[in-house]
């Protein structure tokens, strides 16, 4: 049995903004009896749906930017950062609101909030429409996400939680193996079914969760830091318009200059308002912790890196080599299955062999790094799937999966186990932002050609983005940094050998 089998508050690396299950829980007495599994699935298919929508909108993009008639690229890529940006920073709000007011009720609200909007974005003729549209969807997305966990942690059968939140976590992950496909197969229909498929699920799961679903809350004190989620949003939002609109406007412009200051002013407000409010939504006494830090710093550039590779290679493939939507989605599959390969050796190799979590995220990273350079190296205006872009891909999802899950799951790895949840948020959020800044150095870098850039500006945007996975990779050693935060209570102390015996380092390889 795992650590994460035997403590179900610790039962994976990404518990969104769903602090641990208190043990006096408020359930609903007059919740109908139902197998647990079904609950499972509910929950599951709903968390599933909300991820998914991430990647089928990446492979969908060009189609929705013809559809709505989308003057740039600039303007286009809000489509995914307005979303990543909103979804981001209210992930840790939205989670404090639903365990004070109920997890049911947040759940089916945010099911109802993604479903509406996605009739709306769906039925979108303009793209600022749609943005909108993207924005309520990624609102409902941070509702639904930390109450249906909150959920699967009530409803697991006490000897199953551990089983039940992994399965949970895996049906969202196949969202990005399922996703490219997907998408391509609903543009061939219409661009607008990449959220018009969202229609039947969430009124399945939103008749079954109000039929089936227990309610249950905890007792607070304190009201979500709001304002500061707000800040975030601003701040984040502020630095991606002055980078996708640098291009347009120049970069000594004083509307690009304006963008980058105000984004400044808004992240020292949200700073001053995460030190003072007593439920922020970055903790900032966590990032005391090394670990911590370094998690973080490796999620954010990795993701960096990674939003520049995925929108760039569609934007490649659909634009250089005249890829059909289906085509490039099933071009596209290789990357997230390898991704989970990476991710299952990275478990397997912790569980049993000495090796050290940092020294499998550097590998993974520089893996990552050769695979980018592969891209640079092989992948030329002439078609060549199987012979550049297909082992490229491989290498590429190998080493993020080696790199990515390694550096999320150590990033609370010494956070107290009432923190453990806030922190396994923040670096979700991290990841987020990450992926938006990729997006927006990408567009940055290919200008007004978008899409139409040449082989050596896509080029440009590769070798940015080797340069940022060398950098996780440095920065990945201090992932086996001793932690500075208070131990953690709720583990069981390490076994080590007697030739550990003085090795600081000992219990980062366990």
């Amino acid at each position: 049995m795992t650590q994460q089998d035997a403590q179900p508050d610790r039962a994976g690396p990404d518990l969104g903004a769903v602090p641990p299950i208190p043990s006096q829980r408020r359930a609903d007495a007059g919740a109908r009896p139902v197998s647990p599994a079904l609950l499972l699935a509910i929950l599951s298919i709903a968390s599933f749906l909300a991820q998914l929508d991430v990647w089928v909108t990446n492979v969908g993009l060009p189609a929705i930017g013809h559809g709505t008639h989308a003057g740039s690229l600039a303007d286009l890529s809000w489509v995914l950062n307005g979303y990543a940006i909103v979804y981001a920073a209210l992930l840790v709000p939205a989670g404090r609101l639903v365990d004070r007011f109920g997890r049911k009720g947040g759940f089916l609200l945010g099911l109802t909030v993604f479903a509406v909007a996605s009739i709306g974005a769906g039925l979108s003729g303009d793209i600022w429409v749609l943005i909108g549209f993207r924005v309520l969807q990624a609102a409902g997305a941070a509702l639904l996400t930390p109450a249906s966990l909150g959920l699967v942690l009530l409803t697991a059968p006490p000897a199953k939680i551990g089983t039940y939140v992994k399965i949970w976590f895996t049906t969202g992950a196949l969202s990005a193996a399922s996703g490219p496909v997907l998408g391509g197969l609903l543009v061939e229909a219409s661009w607008r079914w990449l959220f018009l498929v969202n229609i039947p699920v969430a009124a399945a799961a939103i008749a079954l969760g109000a039929r089936y679903l227990p309610s249950s809350r905890d007792a607070g004190d304190h009201l979500p830091d709001l304002r500061g989620g707000g800040l975030l949003i601003v701040a984040i939002g502020a630095l991606a318009l002055g980078l996708v609109k640098a291009p347009d406007w120049g970069w000594s412009s004083g509307r690009v200059v304006v963008a980058f200051v105000l984004a400044a002013v808004a992240l020292a407000l949200f700073l001053a308002s995460s030190a003072r409010h007593p439920a922020p939504v970055v903790t900032l006494s966590l990032f005391r912790d090394r670990v911590f830090t370094t998690a973080n710093l490796v999620a954010t550039v990795a993701f960096m890196a990674f939003g520049i590779e995925l929108l760039s290679t569609i934007l490649w493939l659909q634009g250089h080599w005249h890829y059909s939507v289906i085509r490039t989605g099933l071009a596209s599959t290789p990357g997230p299955v390898m991704f989970a390969v990476g991710s299952a050796v990275a478990e397997t190799l912790q569980a049993r062999t000495r090796l050290r979590a940092g020294r499998i995220a550097v590998a993974g990273a520089l893996l990552a790094a050769v695979g980018t350079i592969m891209l640079t190296q092989l992948v030329t205006d002439e078609p060549r799937f199987v012979a550049a872009f297909l082992p490229t891909w491989v290498v590429l999802g190998l080493g993020y999966g080696l790199a990515v899950p390694t550096a999320i799951t150590r990033a609370t790895v010494g956070l107290p186990p009432k923190d453990s949840a806030t922190g396994s948020a923040i670096v979700t959020m991290a990841t987020q932002l990450g992926s938006v800044i990729g997006i927006s150095v990408l567009v940055a870098i290919l200008g007004r050609a978008s899409g139409a850039a040449s082989h050596a500006v896509f080029q440009h945007a590769w070798y940015v983005s080797a340069g940022a996975l060398v950098v996780a990779a440095v920065a990945s050693f201090g992932l086996d940094s001793r932690a500075t935060a208070p131990s953690r209570p709720d583990l069981p102390p390490a076994r080590t050998s007697p030739a550990d015996a003085g090795d600081p380092e000992a219990a980062a390889r366990l």
